[in-house]
């Protein structure tokens, strides 16, 4: 069994989304009436592409063209705000990814939230995510965000391996990622989250372990650990790399899953709550407790120690999120879209220039309109993927059916040490366990419908 099969970071996945017709934001709009909404801007400029990054990005580009992105994101923006005036949404998350934002120079950065905040309204204590690499980290553009009243900033280490660095084709150094958190230390963001990857050929596991005891000594307050995805168009794909395949290798034996398993439970020992496969928050130090007595007994022990705290529930699944940007994707209920789905840079390089030109942004004509059971599965995936689970209740009280006998596969993983029962104060759970998050990217696609796979294996084939 291969523990590898496919990231479930959203569903459906774009490969499987086609060109709609006749369909219009405006008959969408009343979805992002009130709060709790969420706003997302797509930066889609890198300074080089990654060997294995599938994501939506292009290299080689200066300034004069991100002056014409952010052109094309203002007249995007001015048209969904006057779509959506009369409904009065207010955004209580901002996120901006990538691409890498920060590669915009400090006028642009400025200029860019600036577009953000003319034309768009946020809730009290509005969360602003974004995402950056070592390179592009500098004191002055650390300097804007805080300004701009960032509380969360996502840094691309992936290792302190200078080997490993080069091999994953990342172009900062492990003393630049260094000098990147240090900055961001000096700043003290809310939040500063860590990425990591395993599974690189060249760096074993003690490599791995030391790259995260020395982002430890920073003291990030999330830490996210990726597994080496080689997905078909990105460079690395044909190389000879300890990534996942479609062998059927047991789980145990393979070796990216034993780097999971050791530096998984590293950062847990750290005091590093695992809410997901991929994603590990720190947790406040314990408060001092008077230490048991020599030879005290196992309930006493028992007594004095403190459980990690566990996190609190938060539904997803159903709130409305709109995006700008090429390479963004909005949900509004059960419409899905975005720019179609490009990795390589010819093809990313295609779909920039059409959004350049895009006049009405209010047209949508790339998506997917969700049915009723694609949303039962959607809701299913975002929920039993990150802790504390699928809540049984809310799911009935949402869909009027029981989650079980909608996917009878929930209670093969029961039976077979994957899932569980579980409760959390009154709140009955269906809860993955130890096994079963580090199979989440075998057991997430189980639970994809044979008409989204076969669009997808038809976006895979066309290539």
């Amino acid at each position: 069994m291969n523990p590898y099969i496919q990231y479930m970071y959203g569903y459906p996945h774009k490969t499987a989304y086609r060109p709609l017709e006749g369909v219009s934001l405006k008959s969408y709009a009343h979805r992002l009436a009130g709060s709790g909404h969420s706003l997302y801007l797509h930066i889609p400029f890198c300074q080089s592409k990654c060997g294995y990054c599938n994501l939506f990005s292009v290299t080689g580009q200066k300034p004069p063209m991100f002056g014409r992105y952010l052109d094309a994101v203002e007249r995007q923006a001015g048209q969904y705000q006057a779509i959506l005036s009369p409904f009065r949404p207010s955004f209580s998350e901002l996120t901006i990814g990538g691409g890498t934002p920060l590669l915009l120079p400090e006028n642009l950065l400025e200029r860019m939230l600036g577009i953000l905040d003319a034309h768009f309204q946020y809730a009290p204590g509005r969360a602003l995510a974004i995402e950056t690499a070592p390179n592009q980290t500098t004191r002055e553009k650390l300097q804007i965000l805080r300004k701009a009243g960032a509380t969360r900033i996502s840094l691309g280490v992936q290792s302190f391996s200078d080997q490993a660095l080069k091999a994953l084709g990342r172009q900062h150094s492990a003393q630049r990622a260094r000098e990147a958190l240090r900055l961001l230390k000096d700043f003290a963001f809310p939040c500063i989250n860590v990425d990591f990857i395993y599974g690189i050929p060249c760096q074993p596991t003690e490599g791995l372990l030391s790259s995260l005891k020395e982002a430890l000594s920073f003291a990030p307050d999330e830490i996210f650990l990726y597994p080496l995805y080689l997905h078909q168009g990105a460079w690395l794909a044909g190389a000879d790399a300890m990534a996942p395949t479609k062998k059927n290798t047991p789980a145990a034996r393979h070796p990216a899953y034993q780097q999971y398993l050791e530096a998984s439970a590293y950062l847990k020992s750290e005091g590093y709550r695992q809410d997901s496969m991929r994603r590990f928050v720190k947790m406040p130090s314990p408060s001092p407790q008077k230490a048991a007595p020599p030879n005290a007994p196992a309930q006493t022990l028992q007594a004095n120690a403190q459980p990690m705290a566990r996190r609190a529930f938060s539904e997803c699944g159903f709130g409305a999120s709109l995006a700008l940007g090429c390479g963004g994707r909005s949900y509004l209920g059960n419409l899905h879209f975005c720019t179609p789905y490009a990795i390589t840079s010819r093809e990313c390089l295609r779909q920039l220039q059409s959004y350049l030109g895009t006049e009405d942004f209010s047209q949508i004509t790339h998506g997917m309109l969700l049915s009723a059971e694609e949303m039962k599965r959607r809701y299913a995936i975002r929920h039993l993927l990150i802790r504390p689970g699928l809540n049984i209740r809310r799911y009935q009280e949402t869909f009027g059916s029981d989650a079980a006998l909608d996917f009878p596969i929930l209670l093969d993983w029961v039976s077979q040490g994957c899932a569980q029962f579980t409760q959390q104060g009154q709140t009955d759970y269906l809860t993955l366990t130890d096994c079963g998050l580090s199979l989440s990217d075998f057991l997430g696609p189980q639970l994809i419908s044979k008409e989204v796979r076969r669009k997808m294996d038809e976006w895979e084939e066309s290539l």
